[in-house]
């Protein structure tokens, strides 16, 4: 393919028309009885977004777990459904585990429903997301998905300030940059060959630097950050605007526990609105991780945080997703 015919697919894949951003009513949140902290931050989050009480969606599963089994959770999925209303949209999550259903993250496994076709052992291609680069603004109501994002964080607190920073980012329209980092790990640098028509594409949008290093430090208008590192160093050293959007292309990074490699949570903990981690070895498929060009384009044309950072993953049924969903920066009041 000729790299003008690459040009024209990429620019086809990134132009699209802004959307509103989403309403207090098309989001539900999912408590877990079983867990204290659960109960906290959906009271919070329901009260900074104005969710509405019916919007409230009660289950009960181990809290002390990273994954639960299928048939655990497809008891648990039925019941979400029958309680969700017609109009919610989107799953906030309000806990932090378990974040995996057996071989799917939570994540995925509620926007879709339990789906093996969404699994991979080893190094294989799963079932593409019907979401991917959509337009849709109703994805419950046109999909039959309904894209979920995770409330945690490593502790209450930091879970509390993820939410205010997506809430004090609506309709800032703050001059930022897009960092996009060229690391020497080749295995997790795979994304670095969209970055030059990214920022050939999108750079009327917003600054977009081009990095060739491991590591970036001491910025201060960070909105998004994209790199591909088993471990990121000195990323408290930055300044995350709120509704910044930071992850690390890397094997395990959606282990929120923390294992051999860093976890996604890091990044809530440095001052980062929301972030994408893998829960099952995913190789080193672009496929199963975000799309920079594509959050980039749509976040900075108005739609909110779940919409951008869900539609730009084509393979999401092992990553999972964590932030403050209704974030909207760039939407026009």
């Amino acid at each position: 393919m000729s790299k003008i015919i690459v040009m024209i697919v990429l620019l086809c894949s990134f132009v699209h028309s802004a959307s509103a951003r989403i309403s207090a009513d098309q989001v539900a949140i999912v408590i877990n009885t079983e867990d204290a902290d659960s109960q906290l931050i959906a009271e919070y989050y329901q009260k900074k977004r104005g969710i509405p009480q019916q919007n409230l969606i009660k289950i009960s599963m181990p809290a002390d777990k990273n994954s639960i089994d299928q048939k655990k959770f497809e008891k648990i999925y039925q019941q979400v459904k029958k309680q969700t209303p017609d109009r919610a949209q989107y799953y906030a999550l309000a806990w932090t585990k378990p974040y995996r259903v057996a071989c799917m993250s939570m994540t995925s496994a509620f926007a879709f429903g339990f789906d093996r076709s969404f699994c991979a052992k080893g190094c294989k291609a799963t079932r593409l997301s019907g979401y991917y680069n959509s337009d849709s603004e109703r994805p419950g109501d046109e999909l039959n998905i309904r894209p979920s994002m995770m409330l945690a964080g490593s502790s209450l607190q930091q879970t509390f300030a993820m939410i205010d920073r997506g809430v004090e980012s609506d309709a800032t329209r703050p001059e930022a940059t897009a960092y996009l980092m060229s690391t020497s790990d080749k295995a997790r640098n795979v994304r670095s060959r969209r970055y030059r028509v990214i920022k050939e594409l999108l750079s009327d949008n917003i600054n977009i630097e081009q990095i060739k290093g491991d590591v970036l430090q001491d910025r201060d208008d960070v909105m998004f950050y994209f790199t591909g590192l088993k471990h990121v160093e000195a990323i408290e050293s930055n300044h995350y605007l709120p509704g910044a959007i930071a992850d690390h292309l890397t094997s395990s990074g959606g282990n929120l526990s923390g294992w051999r490699q860093m976890s996604i949570l890091r990044w809530l903990d440095a001052g980062v609105t929301a972030s994408y981690g893998t829960v099952v070895e995913p190789c080193a498929f672009t496929q199963k991780f975000p799309n920079p060009g594509i959050v980039i384009e749509r976040y900075t044309n108005g739609e909110s945080l779940i919409e951008a950072y869900w539609k730009s993953v084509a393979w999401p049924g092992q990553g999972v997703f964590v932030g403050e969903p209704m974030a909207s920066p760039y939407a026009v009041q």
